[in-house]
């Protein structure tokens, strides 16, 4: 004799609910227009509840063209400590709006990227989230020319498709800025990339530095500004290099919360203390490490919730290619503090 099936059919919640399967089918798929009365639709509900039915996701689709689900397609994004959270605010607004993410992470192995791309596609995905672990400008792969895509925390070359990536120019204006208000004119900037890198997070870090000490009167001395690479390391031996020169800073912007550290280290190194030796900005806020540093960091946040959570809705939207900076907000914590007036 076959087993029985565990899986509850339609049959059988049309059978509890005391209607015809295409009623059920009415219910399950929200068809307007169908006169099914409220009562007759909670006995089916109740019945689907009941016996645990799930409608068939994959043939749904084949009927309707319509799967549900939204690729997520990045680099290293979901198993990044902090940029995760771009996946996090891809989840929560696709659910809100009744989708669900499928998520591959390709490593920048274009094969596997292949592979993602033929899945999602073969998936029915109403449309394809095109992240990055960090802010760059990207191509976006011929494969998904002819499905709705939207690139987040990265910019596409080809401005083909909506980009949605942080304000890093009003991030770095706005860390700069708030040094400023308390008072210091002498502010050094360690960036986190050499001059010659197109890559959008240093360039724009460093034109709102400098735009916030124009907007102030307040001279450029190149003598304040290092290039570094965003590690601890250069965060400690640029901080120190700061230090010896003749008019020393009163503050530091480090262009991430990693150098930002390595200055808090140089410091201690040299008998000092943030703030009061040297206030001190990052910028990313870490939550693993901008908190917890003595004392907590204040940082520039970079939007990967909010980012991600716009990426959604203009790929629900299916408007109009666009360019959407988002802005990165200033967390305050202990590291800034006014600066001395001269005895």
């Amino acid at each position: 004799m076959a087993r029985k099936s565990s899986t509850p059919t339609m049959w059988e919640v049309a059978e509890r609910a005391g209607v015809s399967q295409a009623t059920v089918s009415l219910v399950l798929n929200n068809v307007g227009g169908s006169r099914v009365a409220e009562a007759t639709k909670v006995r089916v509900l109740d019945a689907v509840e009941e016996l645990g039915f799930r409608t068939n996701a994959f043939a749904k689709s084949l009927r309707s063209g319509k799967s549900g689900m939204i690729g997520f397609i990045s680099d290293e994004v979901a198993s990044a400590p902090f940029a995760g959270k771009l996946l996090k605010g891809s989840q929560l607004c696709a659910w809100e709006a009744g989708n669900v993410i499928l998520s591959v992470d390709t490593f920048n192995e274009p094969e596997l990227e292949a592979a993602a791309i033929d899945m999602m596609l073969s998936y029915r995905v109403q449309g394809v989230v095109y992240a990055s672990m960090y802010h760059r400008v990207v191509d976006v792969p011929a494969a998904l020319a002819g499905i709705p895509t939207v690139v987040v925390n990265a910019q596409d070359r080809a401005g083909l498709v909506s980009s949605v990536f942080p304000d890093e120019e009003l991030g770095g204006y706005t860390a700069t800025k708030h040094l400023i208000g308390a008072g210091h004119t002498r502010i050094g900037m360690i960036n986190i990339q050499p001059p010659d890198s197109d890559l959008p997070a240093g360039i724009g870090r460093l034109a709102g530095y400098r735009r916030a000490l124009s907007e102030a009167g307040i001279e450029q001395d190149p003598r304040l500004l290092r290039y570094g690479s965003g590690i601890v390391e250069d965060g400690f031996d640029l901080t120190r290099d700061l230090w010896n020169e003749g008019d020393r800073p009163t503050a530091i912007f480090a262009g991430n919360d990693r150098t930002a550290w390595g200055s808090y280290r140089a410091l201690e190194s040299l008998g000092l203390h943030a703030p009061d030796d040297c206030s001190i900005v990052g910028f990313d806020n870490q939550d693993t490490l901008a908190p917890y540093l003595d004392p907590g960091l204040t940082t520039v946040a970079l939007p990967y919730e909010q980012m991600a959570r716009r990426a959604v809705e203009l790929l629900l939207a299916a408007e109009t290619p666009t360019q959407n900076p988002i802005e990165c907000s200033l967390v305050r914590r202990g590291s800034v503090a006014s600066a001395k007036v001269p005895a």
